[in-house]
């Protein structure tokens, strides 16, 4: 800023008046008597960059006020008057010129327009696309499969797991940098060389298949590609992120005979039923079943009910809605219509086998306090005097097995996040992504991936055609109809830091 005291010296011509600032001199300036002076000052700003309220006029009288009467100061043709003021800083001219979003690298193009680009049909490929762009979503997967590129092929990985790996990798990258559609040709060449029966043919075109055994069969080779060489309990870093460790109790009415199972899976699974019309009921009916097998104190075969608890949670829980099943009459896969409602947040702990309740009591109570807060509600008295009152809820950002305690799996490290972070599972977990189908048979129709992002903001992913979609709007992806239903959820854990 140009700081001066600016002497003027007016001199009044008629109908006119003279000013001189510094060593300048403004000829023909108008002054209307008519007008208050703040009009004259304006003239004055205009010529000179001195603000009226930085305007000092000596009048007869003292200074000349912005309301003052033109006829009351005894102004006079030829009468001089001065002025002191401090004249606004120039505006310089911007360093650099604007630059517009299309002129960006493609990279930068795509960070500033908020979601990953769309994925073009190869020819009924949509399950392809939507499993993809919901794996997409997960983060320390990616972060996973960047370190693979550093540590290459172990000698107990086949080639064609590899390269299904490999081009995974490269297929999530290219999603993250381009603006524009990908074509996922190499991915899908290498996925119908390692699982032939998405290749089949009808008609010389290539058949629609099923994306829930594409989902499974991708996170299959992705969990023997991804388990680090390195350490002797060789952990799993799929496990780390999908798994679900189950314990059953497996009992035979007819005999009394009891035993127990232990199993890690990569999903819990929404048995579809008249009595089932919300996803936690669905979960309750898919954790119980009947099978037949061999009684030892019978020495014949009977009926045994398996009943499972989840022992172990992982940071992100995958739900299949069981709606397909095969259909004699029309010799093919016959889909379940019903309406389904799920919640953009979902509560497991009722699930849970005792052992693990009792280890997210802290973390739960913890959580409550805090949501508490921001409502305005006062700390529950067993955790008001705790330090975890002080933990602050996070995003998912290190390793836990559900007990709030580390898991004996992987490490953060070998799950591509920071080891600095470990974190306590809560048992509540958030929408992220949803996967759907339109039509009536599980071999056609079309699929669609609707994907949460970053920003909050959901995006529904039909191939190559990303469309904003709104909060509420995801929740109605339940069934009932032709319309898009929700075949796959996933699911993000709400944690809290150590």
């Amino acid at each position: 800023m140009k700081l001066a005291f600016v002497w003027y010296e007016i001199c009044s011509i008629w109908g006119q008046l003279s000013v001189k600032w510094q060593k300048e001199l403004f000829k023909a300036v108008e002054i209307d008597t008519t007008q208050p002076p703040y009009v004259f000052k304006c003239q004055l700003y205009d010529l000179t960059g001195v603000p009226p309220d930085r305007q000092k006029i000596m009048v007869k009288g003292g200074l000349l006020k912005d309301d003052a009467d033109w006829s009351t100061l005894g102004v006079k043709e030829g009468q001089k008057l001065m002025m002191m003021g401090t004249a606004d800083e120039i505006v310089k001219a911007p360093e650099k010129g604007t630059v517009f979003v299309e002129d960006l690298p493609e990279e930068e193009q795509a960070i500033n327009l908020g979601h990953s680009a769309g994925l073009f049909n190869l020819g009924n490929t949509c399950y392809m696309n939507s499993t993809v762009q919901c794996l997409h979503s997960v983060p320390e997967l990616k972060s996973a499969l960047i370190n693979y590129s550093h540590s290459g092929r172990s000698n107990d990985v086949d080639q064609t797991s590899h390269t299904l790996t490999v081009a995974t990798r490269d297929l999530f990258s290219e999603l993250d940098k381009s603006v524009k559609p990908v074509a996922p040709m190499q991915f899908w060449m290498v996925l119908r060389k390692k699982y032939p029966q998405f290749g089949q043919l009808h008609n010389n075109t290539f058949m629609q298949q099923d994306a829930e055994e594409c989902w499974t069969q991708l996170l299959y080779t992705l969990s023997q590609s991804l388990r680090s060489s390195g350490s002797s309990e060789n952990p799993d870093t799929v496990k780390a992120l999908f798994g679900v460790d189950l314990v059953s109790r497996v009992h035979c009415v007819e005999s009394g005979e009891e035993s127990s199972e232990t199993e890690s899976v990569h999903s819990l699974k929404c048995h579809i039923s008249q009595e089932v019309n919300h996803l936690h009921e669905g979960l309750k009916h898919g954790l119980k079943s009947e099978l037949e097998k061999n009684s030892p104190s019978l020495g014949r075969s009977a009926i045994y009910v398996k009943e499972s608890r989840i022992n172990g949670l992982p940071r992100y829980l995958t739900i299949q809605f069981v709606r397909f099943f095969w259909k004699r009459e029309s010799n093919q896969k016959a889909k379940i219509l019903r309406k389904v409602d799920y919640p953009l947040e979902l509560d497991v702990y009722d699930l849970c086998s005792e052992d693990l309740r009792k280890r997210l009591e802290a973390p739960r109570r913890t959580l409550r306090d805090e949501e508490g807060k921001k409502l305005g509600l006062k700390p529950s008295e067993k955790s008001s005097g705790s330090k975890d009152n002080d933990v602050k809820m996070s995003d998912v950002e290190g390793s836990s097995n559900g007990s709030g305690e580390p898991s004996n799996a992987i490490s953060d490290e070998a799950a591509g996040v920071p080891p600095e972070k470990e974190t306590q599972m809560t048992g509540v977990y958030d929408l992220v992504a949803v996967l759907t189908h339109k039509g009536r048979s599980a071999d056609s129709g079309h699929y669609v991936a609707w994907v949460k992002q970053e920003s909050g903001k959901w995006i529904e992913y039909d191939d190559d055609n990303p469309i904003p979609q709104r909060e509420e709007d995801i929740t109605k992806l339940s069934g009932g109809g032709d319309w898009h239903m929700a075949y796959i959820c996933l699911y993000k854990a709400r944690v809290l830091p150590m």
